[in-house]
């Protein structure tokens, strides 16, 4: 067969080798091995033509013998289909767009964790709205505002609410019914003075003794459908719910209803005026007061002067050593110095004083003897101080006017000097030295008050209070610092009680706190109901709030309270109560469940780190031998008109807000009452006084007086004042709600309405935030 070669393009083709393949598939006794290889051997590429002609021409390129058998070569790819190539450089371009997109949101999503981390430290994430409580699908009650002229007696009335959740209460009062505007009444709910107390002595206005002090009117009654108070009772604290008032005879006495130029406020000259005129018609009622020229710091000292055989002497306080220090050394009198506590080292000088020149002798706490009973054996009566908590700048309003009135009248002037108001004023500005410079001092407590209250007040500022209780540790718990007013509200009222131990108590009370009734009547209910408890039991009652309707008499609520103490209750919310420690407190990270059953206080519950030595009360006899005796006729050191919970593993923000006290092994144990409206012992301030000065101890306002009680066994005791509340909320479920914690109590477990769940008390009556 003739040999031939030809050049295709880039390649070269061997025509026999073609044919040698081709026989190879129709030739079944041909070489199948070599034909296979030759079908796979690559075609040689050759850049030299000569050197293809030279190579040609050899034997050896027309068979292929010459070849190893186990060499092999790829197979041919087959040829794909590109629609469109993308040229290299625009690929180049993609990568880096891809790549930059990467990292842009790998920084992107590193930022969001950050921000998100700080959100949660700082308790600013943006949550999605929560959806509505319960108690807003509860109808609003309707007869809280019925008028006057539905009026009823008391046991004649069908309250709205509570009532039997299978029956609806639908209350309507016919055209028949509505009555004429009845007469009102004046109101005296002060005791008569038995033989065994000194004489009272009727206080004046003025001092020419011409302006009686006008007393409120009622109205005999209740509005038809009158809701009962849902929590707490009248019936218990002994008041009266069987009458009612209206602004004109409650608000009117103190210049409610009549212009400025008659001496009033000018405040309820219009709008529905039924009732206003008839006030002073009424018999045995003063006339409208002309209170533009009344200066209550003398009307009040006054009184306290007539009346001071009704009380323990007194000493004139002290004089202030730092500022009477003399040239020549010479020691002032000690004569009439009141005597410091025991181991206290604090300087009298830094706190500042009133201006005494403007005070009068009363108001000095000079003693003034009245002798009529100089030398009778006669009971003597208690000093009480209602400190009113408000601060340089306050705008005082007419209503704010018409309320401070009504406290001096009723408290102070009304009760013969049982008690004296008193302004405790904050100066915000912890830059202006109060304390030292006595002209400064007169001068911001002089523009700090409206005229008729000047001479009456206080102030102090926080840096004050850092320079009295120095050396306690700062934690700024939430941003806030250890001696500002939210965290210690308590030191100055620490100070005022160690600078004013002629008072054997005192009432906290804030500028937004308002009551229906009677302030007398009020108070002294409330003090002679907390003087009768026992101490059985006690600060186990104290810890929850009570329903009549569904818990029945007050006796019937004592023994529940002893069966879920002792016993302990299958409640769910037990699981959510907070671990324990074998002696009661809770140890961070311990895993030591609580028992079923609470350990019932029985005497002073120590922290390892408390102040000793202090008296402390200690029981007659075992708890179990205790026949509800103890404490009887003893007068409380703590009155609060909330429950006392235990803060320990509840949502309550403030339950760690612990300082000075040793916390390695426990948190000590504790208590709390929302709201510092209280009324605290001297013997109590005493100790809290020495707590913070000789051991650096605090804790958050709100908890701060009921621990020390704790601690030191003293007897703290909650009212359960009237409460009511604005919609038709079922009793048992309110009861479930308000006394969710553990074991039937209001505290103590993560599902207390102490904490997250404080929205519930909205529409309630006593409340921070019940509006």
């Amino acid at each position: 067969m003739a040999k031939s070669s030809q050049w295709d393009g880039s390649r070269l083709v061997d025509d026999d080798a073609e044919s040698d393949m081709e026989s190879c598939e129709s030739e079944p006794g041909s070489d199948l091995e070599k034909a296979e290889y030759a079908r796979r051997e690559p075609v040689a590429r050759f850049r030299s033509r000569d050197a293809l002609s030279a190579y040609s021409s050899s034997s050896r390129e027309t068979s292929g013998s010459h070849q190893h058998l186990l060499s092999t070569s790829p197979a041919k790819r087959k040829s794909t289909f590109y629609f469109y190539k993308i040229p290299p450089r625009v690929v180049r371009y993609m990568n880096w767009a891809l790549l930059s997109t990467m990292i842009i949101i790998a920084i992107c999503l590193i930022r969001a964790s950050y921000t998100s981390s700080r959100q949660v430290e700082m308790g600013t994430v943006e949550k999605s709205a929560p959806k509505p409580p319960p108690w807003e699908a509860f109808p609003f009650l309707r007869r809280y505002h019925g008028g006057i002229r539905t009026l009823i007696p008391k046991n004649k009335n069908t309250p709205e609410y509570p009532h039997d959740q299978t029956v609806m209460q639908n209350i309507t009062v016919s055209k028949q019914e509505i009555k004429p505007v009845p007469t009102s009444v004046p109101y005296d709910p002060y005791p008569k003075i038995d033989a065994e107390y000194a004489k009272k002595h009727e206080c004046f206005l003025d001092a020419l003794e011409t302006i009686k002090v006008p007393r409120v009117h009622y109205y005999p009654g209740v509005v038809k459908g009158f809701p009962e108070a849902v929590m707490g009772s009248y019936e218990v604290l002994g008041l009266r719910d069987d009458i009612c008032f209206d602004r004109f005879g409650r608000l009117g006495p103190y210049g409610y209803a009549y212009s400025v130029k008659r001496g009033g406020t000018g405040a309820g000259l219009n709008g529905d005026r039924e009732g206003a005129d008839e006030l002073w018609k009424v018999p045995d009622s003063t006339t409208e007061v002309d209170y533009s020229n009344v200066e209550w710091v003398k009307v009040q000292a006054a009184c306290a002067s007539k009346n001071a055989a009704r009380f323990n002497p007194v000493k004139k306080p002290g004089q202030n050593l730092f500022l009477d220090l003399k040239s020549d050394g010479q020691q002032a009198s000690q004569e009439n110095i009141l005597e410091p506590e025991p181991s206290l080292v604090v300087d009298d000088s830094i706190v500042g004083k009133r201006d005494e020149s403007r005070i009068p002798a009363a108001e000095a706490n000079e003693t003034i003897i009245d002798p009529e009973t100089a030398h009778k054996n006669v009971t003597l009566l208690p000093r009480t101080a209602i400190l009113i908590r408000t601060w340089w700048d306050f705008h005082y309003t007419t209503e704010d006017v018409i309320y401070l009135r009504s406290l001096i009248a009723e408290l102070s002037l009304l009760s013969g000097g049982e008690f004296t108001v008193h302004f405790l004023v904050h100066v915000r500005d912890d830059n202006v030295p109060i304390w030292a410079d006595k002209r400064i001092y007169n001068r911001i407590l002089e523009n700090a008050l409206p005229a008729e209250f000047r001479g009456m007040g206080s102030l102090w500022s926080e840096r004050q209070m850092g320079l009295i209780y120095g050396g306690i540790q700062e934690s700024f718990f939430r941003d806030l610092p250890v001696h500002g007013v939210y965290r210690s509200t308590f030191m100055p009222v620490q100070y005022f009680s160690h600078q004013h131990p002629e008072y054997d108590f005192v009432w906290n009370l804030e500028m937004d706190v308002r009551y229906t009734g009677h302030w007398y009547h009020f108070f002294d209910q409330i003090r002679k109901w907390t003087k009768a408890q026992p101490r059985k039991g006690l600060w186990e009652r104290n810890g929850r709030f009570y329903i009549p309707s569904v818990h029945g008499s007050w006796e019937d609520f004592k023994q529940m309270v002893r069966v879920q103490t002792e016993m302990g209750t299958e409640s769910p919310n037990n699981i959510w109560s907070g671990l324990k420690s074998s002696t009661g407190n809770s140890v961070p990270g311990s895993r030591i469940a609580q028992t079923k059953s609470d350990k019932s206080i029985w005497g002073p519950e120590p922290p390892p780190d408390v102040l000793t030595n202090q008296n402390d009360a200690q029981p007659p006899t075992t708890y179990e031998k205790d026949k509800y005796e103890w404490g009887v006729n003893e007068e409380a050191d703590l009155i609060t008109f909330n429950p006392l919970f235990d803060p320990d593993g509840t949502t309550w923000f403030f339950t760690e807000d612990i300082t000075g006290y040793n916390t390695t092994a426990s948190l000590p144990p504790r208590r709390a009452a929302i709201t510092t409206t209280s009324r605290l012992s001297k013997r109590l301030l005493t100790l809290m006084h020495r707590e913070t000065v000789l051991k650096r101890h605090t804790m958050f306002s709100e908890m701060w007086p009921a621990s020390v009680s704790l601690h030191h066994g003293l007897k703290a005791v909650y009212a359960p004042h009237p409460m009511y509340i604005d919609r038709d909320w079922p009793p048992s479920y309110l009861a479930a709600v308000m006394n969710g914690g553990r074991n039937g109590a209001s505290g103590g477990a993560r599902t207390s309405v102490y904490g997250g769940r404080e929205h519930n008390f909205k529409g309630t009556t006593w409340f921070y935030d019940a509006g």
